[in-house]
Parts: structure tokens; sequence; C-alpha cells
């Protein structure tokens, strides 16, 4: 690092300078170097897999839809149901080796009150998976 000129006219004053070149080499460097891995990190490798006759197996999880209403009604798959009887479905399907997900329903009017209700009897019981259902929206043309 040069502190000064080796100029014997200077006034002896530190250079105000930043030499660029040693950062121009490093940048380069690398740029080489990941010139030359990119490749490596595309490359596959030829496995012959065995092939095995067996019929796929999709498991689809059981789903629930709870639909709130403009005025704080809640609809357990399209039967009306109050706030008590579901939590207490809630923890009945809470209990299942395998629960449920819920997939919840709202009007655009609903107060967030009753929404987050809910979502906290959903998860009190051990539902954690809960799926907020919209409409799609039509792209005007």
């Amino acid at each position: 690092m040069a502190f000064g000129g080796l100029d014997k006219k200077s006034n002896g004053a530190p250079m105000a300078e930043i030499n660029m070149t040693p950062l121009i080499d490093v940048m380069l460097v690398l740029l080489v170097i990941f010139i030359i891995t990119a490749p490596l990190f595309t490359h596959a490798i030829r496995l012959d897999l065995p092939k095995v006759a067996s019929q796929v197996v999709r498991e689809t999880p059981e789903t629930i839809t709870l639909s709130i209403d403009d005025t704080g009604k809640l609809y357990w798959n399209d039967k009306p149901i109050t706030l008590e009887q579901m939590r207490a479905q809630f923890a009945a399907e809470g209990k299942r080796a395998a629960p449920p997900e819920i997939h919840l329903r709202a009007s655009r009017a609903t107060r967030y009150e009753v929404i987050a209700q809910v979502m906290g009897a959903a998860q009190s019981a051990g539902l954690d998976k809960i799926g907020f259902v919209t409409d799609q929206v039509k792209p005007a043309r």
C-alpha cells in the first residue's frame, strides 16, 4: 500500500487514490471460476431404475369446508352449525390419526373477529392445516 510517491518534488502527503487493479484482478478470477464451475451444477447422473408394475397410491387428505357468511353464521360442509358445535367437531377431528385439512371460506364482509375465533379453535384442537378459499379474479380485456 502506497503512502506517498517516490517523487522528491512532492510534499510527502499520503496518496488519496484507491488502486483498483487488485480488485479487478480478483473479480476476473472469480468470473473465470464461475464460468468453469457453472456447467458442473447441471450435470445429471444416468441411472437405470428398476421397473415395477404397481398402482399409484394417491392419498388425498380429507377436507372440511367451513363457510362463514356476512352475518357470521358458520356452515360445516354446507350445514349450519353454531360456534360451540364447531369447537366440539374440531376436538373430535383433532383426535384422529390423520387430521383433515380445513378449507375456510369467508365472505368479504365477514368480521375478522369471527375468522380469528375459528382459526383459534382449530389450532387449539390440533388442526394446523387451514387453507383460505378465494374466488378467482377474471382479467379485464
